[in-house]
């Protein structure tokens, strides 16, 4: 629980707590950020980890010298893209075993194949779009991987999604995080960022909701007549 507790103050106070950070570990700062960025990319199990939020710090703290833009844009880029492709492979080793039955209750092989047709048809603009969106982009690549999405094509839209996520945050930060306004709010700014970087995810499963919920509607409708 306290982990949770800090974790929740951490992306809130990001304005506190990354001038803590470089101040004490200086240039290893590079070094923290970047596992930050690919374990919150690259393992299932750690999506609570900041990734818009400490994006948008870090420029900030970039555009006044505390760091060098270039190192972060380069590295976090890296970290983004190599992330996702680590987990892309946990799940495409994974698949295979886990819906390997064909009777099994929550693992049947035509998930898997079902799976595979989706990020066949729609699975380049779901990597890209995922990057947006937290936890999702945490799942997106591994259940990519189950999927058994085609590598090169998965690369193509993991490098553009990861280019694009990092670049809009981190240059964000760098050239509006030390507007006046901006900066005597930032942790106004921060939980703005959070909530804006969730809303599609809960647009998108209250559509989601709605529809199977007509749909439920008109088959008992169907049902009555």
């Amino acid at each position: 629980m306290e982990i949770i507790l800090y974790l929740i103050d951490f992306f809130i106070h990001l304005d506190k707590h990354l001038p803590v950070l470089i101040a004490s570990f200086g240039i290893w700062t590079y070094v923290i950020v970047f596992l930050v960025i690919f374990c919150e990319t690259g393992l299932v199990v750690t999506p609570v980890l900041p990734g818009d939020s400490l994006l948008f710090a870090l420029g900030t703290l970039a555009a006044l010298g505390a760091l060098q833009i270039e190192v972060l844009l380069i590295l976090l880029v890296i970290a983004a893209i190599a992330g996702d492709s680590v987990n892309y492979s946990i799940g495409h080793f994974l698949g295979p075993k886990v819906f390997h039955y064909e009777e099994s209750r929550f693992f049947q092989k035509k998930y898997l194949i079902k799976t595979h047709k989706f990020y066949e048809k729609h699975g380049g603009k779901t990597i890209v779009i995922a990057r947006f969106m937290p936890f999702i982009r945490t799942f997106a690549p591994f259940v990519a991987g189950i999927g058994t999405m085609h590598y090169p094509l998965f690369l193509f839209y993991n490098v553009a999604g990861g280019i694009a996520w990092v670049s809009i945050f981190l240059l964000g930060g760098y050239f509006f995080g030390n507007i006046p306004a901006i900066k005597s709010n930032f942790t106004i700014v921060i939980v703005a960022i959070i909530i804006i970087s969730v809303m599609p995810g809960f647009i998108a499963y209250v559509r989601q909701s709605l529809k199977n919920k007509t749909a439920r509607a008109a088959e008992q409708t169907q049902v009555n007549e």
